[in-house]
């Protein structure tokens, strides 16, 4: 074999092997999403064209996120790895070392405004300070419609630069999400309009931006991560506050044992109803996804909070 046919070969052997590395066995593009919100906004914006796997398995508080080395490992194969730095700590420590290059960090477009000391007030006095003093940004931004629309065009514009072949595609797509998410946000805007009560008593602090986009008071039994239990004293306040408020109605959620929001609900006279805090879809979510379950916790909102 002439060496010009033998250096043809060998590079048609490495296109092709760049090739499989770069768009998957199935010729879609590997990218990876760090929890549910980011994998829904992911699939809608990607398309046909990407194939999204999630760090964070249906039913497991985002929270809590240990990976194991193998999850750790395959990050190096993600095009993109589409994370919201500070939320998961294993997350970012595994872009760091695996795919600093593939790591898509939608913290700006998702503007973190909301202080995690803002919506706490289950922690005891000692670690509200703390947060407070910290300036720790709440996470959940998602629960308002209009930043989650806004990393959808964010997301648009970093696929459209990762793969051009299909910018367009990527650019109409993230329209169309944002659309969806748009309409979404005038259904809530509408729906929470005239309430009896804007007191929003919650399992945990997870619903600051829902609340501050619809003009709710949010109070969280727990604070802002569900794993911080609150002292005897703040539930004896948050009961008192309950009843002298006049809600009748505590939310608890999806992912979290009711066991607090229970507790709160029975001291105050008040009944339980269930919110979700849209981190995860698993068989017993209210929809199949962001868009179907958003539209039940409207539903959830407008009896508990009785509105008209």
């Amino acid at each position: 074999m002439k060496p010009v046919v033998v250096l043809a070969a060998c590079a048609a052997l490495l296109l092709g092997a760049c090739t499989s590395a770069d768009a998957g066995t199935d010729g879609r593009m590997p990218v990876t999403a760090a929890f549910y919100p980011l994998q829904f906004v992911l699939e809608r914006v990607g398309g046909e064209h990407v194939r999204v796997t999630s760090l964070t398995r249906p039913g497991v508080e985002p929270h809590d996120l240990e990976l194991t080395p193998r999850a750790v490992g395959e990050l190096a194969r993600a095009r993109a790895v589409v994370y919201l730095a500070g939320f998961q700590p294993a997350v970012d420590a595994a872009v760091r070392t695996q795919a600093p290059d593939a790591g898509v960090d939608v913290t700006p477009a998702a503007r973190l405004t909301l202080s995690a000391g803002d919506d706490h007030a289950g922690e005891p006095a000692r670690q509200h300070a703390d947060h407070a003093v910290s300036g720790a940004a709440d996470p959940h931004f998602w629960l308002d419609p209009t930043r989650l629309a806004d990393v959808a065009t964010a997301l648009g514009e970093d696929l459209a630069r990762r793969d051009p072949a299909n910018a367009g595609d990527y650019g109409t797509n993230a329209v169309a999400v944002a659309v969806d998410l748009d309409r979404l946000d005038a259904e809530f805007r509408t729906g929470l309009a005239h309430c009896r009560t804007r007191e929003l008593v919650t399992g945990h602090a997870a619903f600051g931006y829902l609340a501050d986009r619809y003009d709710l008071h949010q109070e969280g039994v727990a604070g802002v991560s569900p794993d911080i239990e609150p002292d005897a004293a703040t539930l004896r306040d948050l009961s008192a506050h309950v009843r002298d408020a006049g809600v009748s109605t505590v939310y608890s959620e999806s992912l979290v044992s009711p066991a607090l929001a229970e507790t709160v609900a029975r001291e105050a006279g008040a009944r339980v109803a269930v919110l979700d805090p849209l981190e995860g879809i698993t068989d017993v979510s209210r929809g199949r996804d962001y868009l179907q379950v958003m539209r039940a916790n409207l539903a959830t909102l407008r009896a508990g909070q009785e509105c008209r």
